[in-house]
């Protein structure tokens, strides 16, 4: 099972709402399953330490998932730099205790991330730099673009953000 997973913060910003979709192939159209979080207190954004903010709200979310996963995808950097510079995905691969490969997705650019791969989808001409733990970042890229829908963010990846945006609970709105 492959899960996308994505957050967001109500206006309050001490709220937050995270999202986990749930397919089993990457080029799938449709969720398998589709699971959200309520994170009624989350950390204060501090500049350098974003991972301390979010992580929790993505480990609050998997633990809802109750079956093992192949990878997970998330909205952001694995490596800011080399491996000694995690971002939010290299602090998840390490709660995770490295036993599911994460990739991740940025839409900007980050200059220190000399480990992401450039990828171009559909008819975008604004590239997708995609880093990866526990799997070969080239593989991650290819698996990226091989990804379900026309446009620059995959199908998946869209349909975590907008997911976390619009859900106010925990819910789970298809069977695996």
């Amino acid at each position: 099972m492959l899960a996308c997973v994505d957050v967001d913060y109500r206006e309050d910003e001490s709220t937050a709402v995270a999202a986990c979709v749930l397919f089993h192939r990457w080029q799938d159209e449709l969720p398998a399953d589709e699971k959200t979080a309520i994170i009624p207190s989350v950390e204060d954004y501090v500049p350098g330490q974003f991972f301390k903010r979010e992580l929790p709200c993505i480990l609050r979310v998997l633990e809802g998932v109750g079956v093992p996963l192949d990878a997970v995808i998330i909205d952001g950097y694995v490596w800011l730099g080399n491996r000694d510079q995690p971002g939010l995905g290299g602090h998840l691969y390490e709660a995770l205790q490295k036993q599911v490969p994460i990739v991740g997705v940025a839409k900007t650019r980050f200059a220190g991330a000399t480990l992401a791969v450039e990828v171009l989808r559909g008819t975008s001409a604004k590239q997708l730099h995609v880093t990866a733990a526990g799997m070969d970042v080239q593989v991650a890229a290819t698996r990226l673009k091989s990804m379900h829908g026309p446009f620059r963010i995959p199908t998946m990846v869209k349909r975590a953000d907008q997911l976390c945006r619009r859900q106010p609970s925990t819910t789970s709105t298809r069977p695996l």
